[in-house]
């Protein structure tokens, strides 16, 4: 008889616990309705794709370029990223604000040679590219084969030869030991950190014990604030040789989501 009144009371009660809440949850929902989208786009939606197609999305933006893009041109080829992102699948890129932040910095800085840790789609490779010197050379690192083999020909149909950009496919704690030896890299006057951010402060400690930072080479290193590299910036901004800068921005698609790229000035060893 007891045991019949409190599953009783329970019954009764489980609806009021859940009206109790439901404020609680559409608060959440109204606060953090970006970051469900996000969620629901990148993870998703993504992954029912890339099961209904059997192509990941990288792949079936590559072949989208090639239908849409005019070859040889990198600034059509990098619009048309963006369209594709903005219109048929969230790409994850880099997008056009903190492009021009990053082209705008390639152009100021006229890097000898640059390094950028973290290819992906090859979007912000493409970036670097159309904004080296004359001469410049650009080597790229990416951990995954076949994003790597998507990046590789999403370069190559913008028209940079391997003399301008190659592309090392690889983990880059073990690539950045073998850059002086193995790919001719004396010195990176400019380096994007673009991979993962839990990364980043292993991979520049990694860069400025192989001696491979000039004084004043230039670190950048995008998501900085979403994901967040905090040890990355701490690091940077404690250790007394770098000046550091914060370019402000949002994700794309996602403004209210918001970035930034670090700004990273090497001051040298000592």
């Amino acid at each position: 008889m007891t045991g019949t009144r409190i599953q009783a009371q329970v019954g009764t009660m489980s609806p009021a616990i859940a009206l109790a809440f439901l404020p609680l949850v559409v608060t959440l929902l109204v606060r953090y309705r970006h970051y469900f989208r996000l969620l629901v786009r990148t993870v998703l939606l993504r992954s029912l794709r890339d099961c209904l197609s059997g192509l990941r999305m990288e792949e079936r933006a590559f072949s989208y370029v090639l239908t849409h893009a005019l070859p040889g041109d990198p600034g059509h080829i990098l619009t048309t990223l963006d369209h594709w992102s903005s219109h048929c699948e969230y790409l994850s890129h880099m997008g056009p604000a903190k492009g021009q932040i990053l082209m705008r910095l390639v152009e100021e800085k006229a890097p000898a040679s640059a390094l950028e840790l973290g290819t992906y789609c090859g979007y912000s490779t493409l970036l670097i590219a159309r904004a080296l010197p004359p001469g410049g050379r650009l080597l790229t690192v990416e951990r995954d084969p076949r994003t790597a083999a998507v990046a590789e020909k999403l370069i190559r149909l913008a028209g940079f030869d391997e003399h301008t950009v190659e592309l090392i496919v690889g983990r880059s704690e073990e690539v950045i030991p073998r850059l002086r030896t193995q790919y001719q890299l004396s010195r990176a006057d400019l380096v994007l950190l673009a991979h993962r951010p839990r990364c980043y402060l292993r991979d520049l400690q990694l860069l400025e014990g192989h001696a491979l930072l000039p004084a004043g080479a230039t670190v950048l290193a995008d998501h900085v604030l979403f994901p967040g590299a905090p040890r990355f910036l701490q690091y940077a901004k404690s250790c007394g040789r770098y000046r550091c800068r914060l370019h402000h921005t949002g994700l794309p698609d996602f403004p209210a989501i918001k970035d930034g790229i670090a700004q990273l000035t090497y001051a040298g060893p000592g």
